[in-house]
């Protein structure tokens, strides 16, 4: 039965590689990486990584959303990452925290649509980590979020959403991990306990080949409703290589939760631990 193992507290635990702190634009000033790395280590986690979103408001002409007639990002609280206070901050926790292996790291937001804009933040402030996500989906010339999308018609925005997701891995290389790959799921309408993962297999495993045709990871995320094993199963299958955890903490309680039932669903999937206690687990 998933979820009963691992209860010794010296079980291999892998790495968070998805959290938010304060230097996130949605995240608040009471998350800091004290506190997270604190409840890593109480949770016997080899290490962590601090994926801030770097999200994108205004573009440059080289980017492609301005190819694409993109004019503005609907409803934007989004902002800039100060990227002086994070790596302060980053440094001094590591100073803290030696025990704790801690990685920086960007969670960037429709990353094949702002390829020249992320590439311009990565020059000047490099890091270790590099997530990809989509959260949002474009309409009438603006990006919305993709749960106001959803309401009016689940079923094909879903579809619309995965067939982005495979755009996106097709569409940019900057990434290392595709994160949270049914993100929608959180705001299904009804609640996400009434989300079909069966109905929409053809196009997850659309998403899988492409993204195991470039060797990336996939990340099985603790916070969205957790992939079941069949998922899981479905990228091992499409030639899936490694799969990376990642609790996608907004607050310090939640680094990660769930770790020990996520371990369980990705071995029985078909994957193992990688090749020391900070690698991806691989097939």
């Amino acid at each position: 039965m998933l979820g009963t193992m691992r209860e010794d507290p010296q079980a291999m635990r892998p790495p968070d590689n998805h959290v938010h702190t304060r230097w996130s634009w949605d995240t608040s000033d009471s998350s800091t990486m004290q506190r997270a790395c604190e409840r890593a280590v109480a949770r016997g986690l080899p290490a962590i990584a601090f994926t801030e979103h770097l999200d994108f408001t205004t573009w440059t002409p080289e980017d492609r959303a301005t190819a694409d007639g993109l004019v503005d990002r609907h409803a934007s609280r989004h902002l800039p990452i100060d990227v002086d206070g994070y790596f302060a901050e980053l440094e001094e926790c590591r100073g803290r925290f030696p025990e704790l292996r801690i990685w920086s790291g960007v969670e960037t937001g429709e990353p094949h649509l702002f390829a020249a804009s992320v590439a311009a933040h990565l020059r000047d402030s490099p890091v270790d980590r590099v997530l990809g996500s989509l959260h949002s989906l474009s309409q009438d010339g603006r990006l919305y979020g993709v749960g106001r999308l959803l309401y009016p018609d689940p079923d094909t925005t879903m579809r619309r959403y995965l067939a982005e997701v495979v755009d996106m891995v097709e569409g940019s290389d900057v990434f290392e991990v595709l994160a949270h790959v049914d993100f929608p799921r959180r705001y299904w309408p009804g609640g996400s306990d009434r989300y079909a993962e069966k109905d929409y297999e053809e196009e997850y495993r659309a998403v899988f080949r492409a993204l195991a045709g470039t060797g990336r990871a996939l990340e099985v995320n603790t916070t969205s409703p957790l992939a079941s094993v069949d998922q899981v199963r479905w990228f091992h299958e499409e030639g899936g290589q490694a799969v990376s955890f990642g609790s996608d903490a907004h607050q310090p309680a939640v680094v990660g939760q769930h770790f020990d039932l996520a371990v369980d669903v990705v071995e029985a999937a078909g994957f193992r631990p990688g090749r020391d206690a900070f690698d991806f687990w691989r097939r």
